[in-house]
């Protein structure tokens, strides 16, 4: 039986219904900023090609917005189980087996937010008082996104662990 978006969602926890919500906010963002990217470097030929003036800043803004798309986006395919992965062991295993890779998928991941929002944090503390170049603002606007995604990366894989083990408990509760 299909169900409905509407029924979907109703059947999702608050927590869930957080986490696409946060997903949706980093797309949207990462979106905007790809365009805006575009954009810029529009305006980077017109200025060297028409204008005979290139603008000099748009390397250090495109650089700036790179990190975030690619952090950001980074955490989104963690949340929609689309990071880059080798599946094929896992495809070849036996059911219990490929549960016992997607938990340590799941907890890897986790883990690995927690080292990316400890350590993002720590760099960008360290950077904070240096500049970007031609744009006058803070260094750590950079390492900031680490943080962000680390934190992001974390809250997606404990949503995954959650639905592991309610899967697996209705399963339980089926047999």
């Amino acid at each position: 039986m299909l169900m409905s978006a509407e029924e979907s969602l109703k059947k999702k926890s608050p927590f869930d219904r957080l986490l696409d919500f946060f997903s949706r906010i980093n797309t949207i963002l990462t979106g905007i900023a790809m365009v805006f990217m575009t954009a810029i470097f529009g305006w980077l030929v017109f200025g060297r090609y028409v204008l005979n003036a290139t603008p000099t800043w748009v390397e250090q803004v495109s650089l700036l917005l790179i990190v975030y798309i690619a952090f950001l986006g980074a955490s989104v395919g963690v949340h929609q189980k689309t990071h880059l992965g080798v599946s094929v062991f896992r495809e070849m295993s036996p059911r219990p087996v490929q549960r016992i890779f997607d938990f340590l998928t799941h907890s890897i991941l986790a883990g690995f937010g927690i080292l990316m929002t400890f350590y993002g944090y720590k760099l960008t503390v360290f950077k904070w008082s240096a500049e970007i170049p031609l744009l006058r603002i803070s260094e750590g606007w950079r390492a900031l996104p680490i943080i962000l995604s680390g934190v992001l990366i974390f809250l997606y894989s404990i949503g995954h662990l959650i639905h592991f083990f309610a899967n697996r408990t209705d399963q339980e509760d089926a047999d």
